[in-house]
């Protein structure tokens, strides 16, 4: 399943099992069986030749120094620096590089802080809302408690067919200051502080960018026969319809040094 040569995607996760049980699966589902190489830290820094895509998983909290040197870790957070230091370069050159990205929770997060954004360490303490209210259900049995509202005018949106979603949730971290190049384009309407709500997705503001991350689970959701399942499934189909036009452009690429 793996490749270190040639056209793939590339998957980021902490734990290469449940990548194969969840993300793959989903990633099959929507139409992509392309070589796909799972890293994690300790690997070596793999090379981006050929790829021409990458997912992020969820996983354990991120450090505030990426966005702070001054905000102390939350006595509720879990860092994982190693994820840290091994992730960050790795969005930048895939970002450099405009290839398709996709964050799913940790993943999300992740992204907007490589590349320049903020996140709320503890969503329950900095909004005051029940800590289940975000964090609950499982990669084996996903909760699907609260929808979200997605922007009309986003891509978000025509890839998950609707402005309300239900969504399963099992973050306590989430964004606050959107890094300069995304954009936020979906809330939780009813989990604010200051007026402002809470933000569920993210994703490029250019239009010629494929860069979306979202705080829920949507790998675990596509088996639904349900409004949560047709959405994660649109999500899917999204991210490897974008994986699919990056593989034409990096054949015609190729095809043009030869030419050359």
């Amino acid at each position: 399943m793996s490749s270190t040569s040639g056209v793939r995607l590339l998957i980021s996760c902490r734990n290469k099992t449940l990548a194969t049980r969840h993300c793959v699966p989903a990633i099959h589902v929507a139409g992509w069986h392309g070589p796909i190489q799972l890293v994690h830290p300790g690997d070596p820094v793999p090379n981006f030749e050929g790829v021409v895509g990458m997912l992020i998983t969820g996983g354990g909290d991120i450090h505030p120094r990426h966005w702070d040197e001054a905000e102390p870790v939350h006595p509720k957070a879990e860092v994982d620096e190693a994820r840290d230091e091994f992730e960050i370069p790795l969005i930048k050159l895939a970002w450099d590089r405009n290839i398709p990205i996709l964050g799913i929770c940790r993943g999300g997060q992740i992204l907007n802080v490589a590349l320049g954004g903020s996140l709320i360490q503890d969503v329950p303490d900095y909004f005051g809302c029940e800590p289940s209210l975000h964090r609950h259900g499982s990669e084996e049995v996903p909760e699907v408690r609260h929808p979200v509202s997605v922007t009309h005018n986003s891509r978000l949106f025509h890839m998950m067919g609707g402005a309300s979603i239900p969504v399963n949730s099992r973050h306590h971290q989430a964004v606050r200051n959107v890094a300069p190049d995304l954009r936020a384009v979906a809330f939780h309407a009813e989990t604010l502080k200051n007026g402002v709500p809470l933000i569920e997705a993210i994703e490029a503001k250019d239009p010629d960018r494929w860069a979306i991350g979202v705080q829920w689970h949507p790998e675990n959701l596509v088996e639904m026969g349900n409004i949560a399942g047709s959405a994660a499934r649109g999500l899917f189909h999204g991210f490897v319809q974008a994986l699919q036009d990056s593989v034409y452009k990096a054949k015609a690429a190729q095809l043009e040094e030869v030419k050359a």
